[in-house]
């Protein structure tokens, strides 16, 4: 990340970069611009480089049990379809 200030603004650029060795001097090479990209997908890319690995959410959990739920939203949407949510109320009219 590199901050520039100009005319009172303040500019970040986010660039992918690489440095080599040509004999004695030290160059640096611009391999992309990352600016475009949200913050948050910089940090994982930032991350990612420093070695830190990403698991799918789908493999860093196993499912063991689920309860079916199903039946009662079917209930409940009846229920507000046919206005007697309105009917049952949680507080009482008085």
């Amino acid at each position: 990340t590199t901050t520039r200030h100009h005319k009172g603004r303040t500019y970040h650029s986010h660039l992918l970069r690489r440095s080599y060795r040509e004999g004695a001097r030290v160059r640096n090479e611009t391999l992309g611009n990352l600016s475009h990209l949200p913050d948050a997908l910089i940090d994982i890319i930032r991350r990612s480089l420093k070695g830190e690995t990403f698991v799918p959410v789908a493999e860093a959990f196993t499912v063991t049990a689920s309860r079916a739920q199903g039946h009662v939203q079917a209930v409940a949407w009846m229920m507000k379809r046919l206005g007697l949510a309105s009917l049952v109320a949680s507080k009482p009219c008085r």
